[in-house]
């Protein structure tokens, strides 16, 4: 939809995404009502925010007759399908969209849309500093001094991209529908995309990026199979002008080649087979090729980041700033000064020789097993929270491969505890357990000896003790901070 005049809307979920469609849809002439499930006296913040709309508001629950005068039915981030009114409203044949989706339908620019179960806010970030070096520098780029110029010239033949302003948004920081009535053809906008959100969008990105598939949200998908095709539609409804990239080296994402209707480009730790483009690994040094052009880029110990899973998502960003037409010295310059995400294996401190990493973004297991391999050092691993029926067996191989000391706290301790134990092995785990991801740092700094690593990654959602993964990584910042 773009005319939304007079039409009856109904979101559910009164967090940053619903606020943010609120104001947009109410701007635009819709009649909307935002519902929560909040009671009014945990909602004054939001509502005070709303103010000077015309929103009306539901709170303490989802009565189904909120659908009587329902034209759209749209959701926030982590309403699920299976709520009753979710359920009724498909029965009713009410449409089901999301801000995402609509900002898609009515932005003017090139859209860049990137998702994965991990690392798609790392890459996604990395790619929006990309695009904004090039943006900084205004104006026709041409740099016919450039060394790299010849070579990057086989690669793009045309003169390089500069949109005058740069978007990046969606399932990270503000949402963009904040931002579409600004925005010009000329401008380039790039989203990270959950699978929730995905679940519900008609509409796919110029260019769609496929990270990874690993086991993750299951608690809300039922399945792997459910899982990978919220994933999927990302793809769906691209056309042959369009350009899709997936991860070559995971064998989720590279299954849905055969869904792409576009241009495929890859990205891979090895080097890639014949016929296949994008950014590649070989002997240390990231490469890019393009048909008959091959490109180096520059060598892996210039990523700041820890891990191969890092070197994955820069091999990503690359691929994605070449089919988007960015300047390659803006993209190495970008690269060479990316720091990371806070919550993404942030070093927090040294104290008398440990190094402390907060890596809060880990909901999974496979997520912290990733963090894990990241480093060759004595690890004390905090791991627990909240459990999303995910399987534990792997991780708990390579913690009793890899782990000298394991605190496990939250909902999930005890399962993490039997899971961990029952698998034992020869070298074995020195197991401690907290109940609060406070009382969790207390015992790391006690078993944390000078060389170790504490690896905080806890591969379970944050929902038992905190409102999300941010304010527990921000908990844990402090709590490790005011350690001495």
């Amino acid at each position: 939809m773009t005319n939304w005049n007079n039409t009856h809307t109904l979101i559910l979920g009164a967090a940053r995404q619903g606020l943010a469609l609120a104001r947009w849809l109410s701007r635009h002439g819709s009649h909307v009502t935002l519902s929560d499930l909040r009671h009014a006296d945990e909602l004054s913040a939001a509502r005070v925010s709303l103010a000077d709309t015309d929103v009306t508001w539901a709170v303490g629950g989802h009565p189904l007759e909120l659908l009587d005068k329902t034209d759209v039915l749209c959701l926030s981030g982590g309403v699920p399908l299976t709520l009753p009114i979710v359920q009724e409203a498909v029965k009713r044949g009410i449409p089901l969209s999301n801000d995402s989706q609509i900002f898609m339908e009515v932005a003017p620019c090139k859209t860049i849309g990137i998702t994965g179960s991990a690392g798609k806010t790392t890459t996604t970030t990395l790619v929006g500093e990309m695009a904004k070096k090039a943006k900084d520098e205004g104006g026709r780029v041409k740099d016919e001094e450039s060394e790299n110029l010849s070579a990057v010239e086989n690669i793009h033949p045309s003169s390089f991209i500069i949109h005058p302003s740069v978007f990046v948004g969606g399932n990270i920081g503000d949402p963009l529908i904040n931002y579409v009535d600004d925005m010009t053809a000329d401008d380039l906008a790039i989203l990270e995309i959950s699978s929730f959100q995905l679940e519900q969008m008609t509409i796919s990105p110029n260019i769609a990026v496929i990270l990874n598939i690993t086991p993750n949200h299951l608690d809300r998908h039922g399945t792997m199979e459910a899982y990978t095709h919220a994933k999927a539609r990302i793809l769906e409804f691209q056309t042959k002008n369009d350009t899709a990239i997936l991860g070559r080296d995971d064998k989720g994402a590279w299954n849905l080649r055969n869904k792409v209707k576009g241009n495929l480009l890859t990205f891979s730790l090895d080097d890639l087979e014949e016929g296949l483009n994008g950014a590649y690994l070989h002997d240390g040094l990231l490469n890019l090729r393009d048909g008959n052009a091959y490109l180096p880029l520059l060598v892996r110990e210039k990523i700041k980041l820890p891990g191969d899973h890092n070197v994955a998502n820069v091999l990503a960003a690359f691929t994605i700033g070449h089919a988007a037409g960015f300047k390659l010295d803006d993209m190495l310059e970008a690269v060479e000064e990316f720091r990371g995400v806070p919550h993404r294996l942030e070093l927090v401190r040294e104290l008398n020789g440990v190094r402390w990493y907060n890596g809060s973004i880990a909901t999974a297991p496979e997520r912290s097993m990733a963090d894990i391999h990241a480093f060759d050092e004595p690890i004390v691993l905090m791991l627990g929270g909240r459990d999303k029926n995910l399987p534990w067996g792997d991780i708990a191989k390579l913690i009793c491969e890899r782990v000298d000391h394991l605190v496990v706290f939250g909902e999930a301790a005890d399962m993490i505890q039997k899971t961990v134990s029952a698998v034992g092995g020869e070298r074995g785990v020195d197991i401690h357990r907290a109940e609060t991801l406070k009382q969790a740092v207390i015992l790391a700094a006690e078993v944390a000896s000078a060389g170790d690593i504490v690896l905080f990654s806890p591969g379970g959602t944050s929902y038992d003790e905190f409102k999300d993964f941010e304010e527990r990584g921000e908990f844990f910042r402090k709590w490790v901070l005011e350690l001495s």
